[in-house]
């Protein structure tokens, strides 16, 4: 009989230790953070451009935040916040459900869902499942969790297919023209203008692409040198070719360039960094881990800063083919030096505003809500291109860093920086405004 209770024992603190360990695993903000670098990494290998880089994370990461809501109370539901985003299905109350293990599934869904080729989450998805019955979550469990996801995730992606987006897929190229100052193709690559109708995607919380417009940039005098056009023009110019060793660094760190082709000779080939939304979700990885973020807030902070990223790409993208403005190389090689090159690639599409600029700001004013101005933290998100890492006093700092970064890469006017970060943090502000997402 003795030894029939201490088998039973056993058997007990077993299970509960298995127990114990399943919501240690599902409950590890640090493995959210895990699984949006994993669609990071998938986006990442198929060289989206970074405004579809910003979709793909703000719908997965608007997916894992409706599980959360759904089963924390102080959470509130984005829906009837984000436009056309209806009441998101409950869950059964007959069903046991592990939110954040459900919440994870659900961003996986979606994210497989909006990503090329689909399914490229599939073999983690897998292997998470695999974690979780390994650490001993039980089946009713596992079967009401990913139950739950399914429903939510099923829910967001039938929601994102009415953004536009798949109608932008066959709209017209954008037309170059001979126009004086208006942006042509760069080299090497001298590509086509990169979505040049995302100005026409829906927005999450913006009443309007065009809401937040900027004032117009310097009027087009390249050989007027008493000009705002020719100063900001010489002072590109006259940066690059004195770069100091910080200047450089700080232009790599923040080049995020999603695919730079390279040239030497006859030889060319492809190399690959996170684009710049993908940086911004790595400093949310990072900051929400040093603070010791809980699971919900972390998923919650993932999901403004992606929407900030995601509004301020429209805005952004509105303005570029509004002003369709040249870029630095075009002008200082016809006015100036024919043989001068920005230190990093131009990316292709115009000038005016900087996309790294307003996209920067607007994820800093999320995450500044979050995570408070003054944030000492280390971005280790560029060692594995070889980049080393910089460190910031706060994501404000952080934010303008990224600006001026494109003056010492070349391939932006300061102005189109400056104006940038205004924009930036307008739209940053408004989605804080916008949104209430804990009660």
């Amino acid at each position: 009989m003795n030894k029939l209770i201490v088998a039973f024992v056993i058997t007990v603190l077993l299970y509960g230790c298995k127990k114990g360990d399943y919501v240690k695993v599902t409950h590890d903000p640090l493995l959210y953070s895990k699984t949006v670098k994993k669609l990071n990494d998938i986006v990442l290998e198929n060289n989206f451009p970074p405004m579809i880089a910003a979709r793909n994370y703000a719908y997965a990461n608007i997916a894992a935040y409706e599980v959360i809501a759904a089963g924390d109370k102080n959470y509130t539901s984005l829906a009837g916040q984000i436009h056309e985003l209806n009441p998101i299905p409950k869950p059964d109350k007959k069903d046991k459900i592990d939110f954040p293990f459900a919440a994870l599934i659900a961003f996986c869904k979606v994210g497989n869902a909006v990503t090329f080729p689909e399914g490229s989450m599939d073999t983690y998805v897998d292997a998470l499942k695999d974690q979780v019955k390994d650490a001993g979550m039980p089946t009713d469990v596992f079967d009401g969790s990913v139950k739950y996801a399914n429903l939510v995730a099923d829910s967001i992606m039938s929601w994102s297919k009415n953004d536009n987006y798949a109608k932008i897929r066959s709209a017209s190229k954008f037309s170059v023209t001979n126009e004086e100052g208006r942006w042509v193709p760069t080299p090497p690559m001298y590509a086509q203008a990169v979505e040049p109708h995302w100005m026409e995607i829906r927005t999450l919380v913006m009443d309007s692409c065009s809401q937040f417009k900027p004032v117009r940039p310097p009027k087009y005098e390249p050989t007027n040198k008493s000009s705002a056009f020719y100063s900001a023009m010489m002072l590109v110019k006259n940066c690059v070719d004195s770069l100091t060793p910080e200047q450089k660094h700080i232009a790599d760190f923040w080049d995020d360039n999603s695919f730079k082709l390279n040239v030497n000779g006859h030889v060319m080939y492809a190399t690959k960094k996170f684009s710049p939304a993908g940086h911004w979700m790595n400093i949310v990885g990072i900051i929400a881990a040093n603070k010791k973020a809980d699971f919900n807030t972390t998923v919650s902070a993932y999901t403004q800063t992606s929407i900030a990223l995601f509004e301020a790409f429209i805005s952004c993208w509105d303005e570029k083919f509004r002003s369709n403005y040249i870029r630095p190389e075009t002008v200082i090689n016809k006015y100036v030096n024919p043989e001068w090159q920005p230190y990093i690639q131009t990316p292709p599409f115009p000038e005016y505003s900087s996309g790294h600029a307003v996209i920067s700001a607007a994820a800093a004013e999320v995450m500044t809500h979050y995570f408070g101005d003054n944030v000492h933290y280390t971005d280790s998100s560029e060692l594995e291109f070889g980049v080393p890492n910089r460190s910031f006093t706060s994501v404000r700092e952080a934010a303008k860093e990224a600006a001026i970064s494109r003056v010492y890469g070349g391939i932006h006017f300061k102005h189109s920086c400056d104006v940038g970060r205004d924009e930036g943090i307008k739209v940053g502000t408004f989605v804080l405004q916008r949104l209430h997402m804990k009660n």
